[in-house]
């Protein structure tokens, strides 16, 4: 069973997201709530893909992104989904450039979401 990490601040956005994911696509998630518990699980987890938001406290989720891409974790190259209110192209364009290998805006239309993951996991 393929196994994906969510990463949002906002608990209900979490559940939703892992509501979405587990009936849809029959993965396995991992929940959290901080950019460090995201990191401190991609350090020692390997993930089919994560799913990621980028308006975060701390260090945020675009330090997350880079880290995770230029850090030796086991999901350097693991397919990461940006889900995020940001929706200007700079910031879209800039995100995907970091290594993210799509994006798409809250709030997420479950269907493009499903297939964006379902995607990423085949070419995983």
């Amino acid at each position: 069973m393929a196994r994906v990490l969510i990463v949002d601040d906002e608990e209900s956005v979490r559940l939703l997201l892992a509501r979405i994911l587990s009936e849809d696509l029959r993965v396995e998630v991992q929940l959290a709530g901080t950019c460090e518990q995201a990191l401190r699980f991609a350090r020692e987890t390997p993930y089919d893909a994560i799913v990621l938001d980028l308006l975060m406290p701390g260090v945020g989720g675009r330090a997350v992104l880079a880290e995770i891409r230029q850090g030796s974790t086991p999901n350097r190259n693991t397919p990461i989904v940006i889900v995020s209110q940001v929706s200007d192209s700079e910031t879209i364009e800039r995100c995907i450039a970091a290594g993210a290998n799509a994006y798409h805006t809250k709030p997420v239309r479950r269907a493009e979401l499903v297939q964006t993951v379902k995607a990423q996991l085949s070419h995983g």
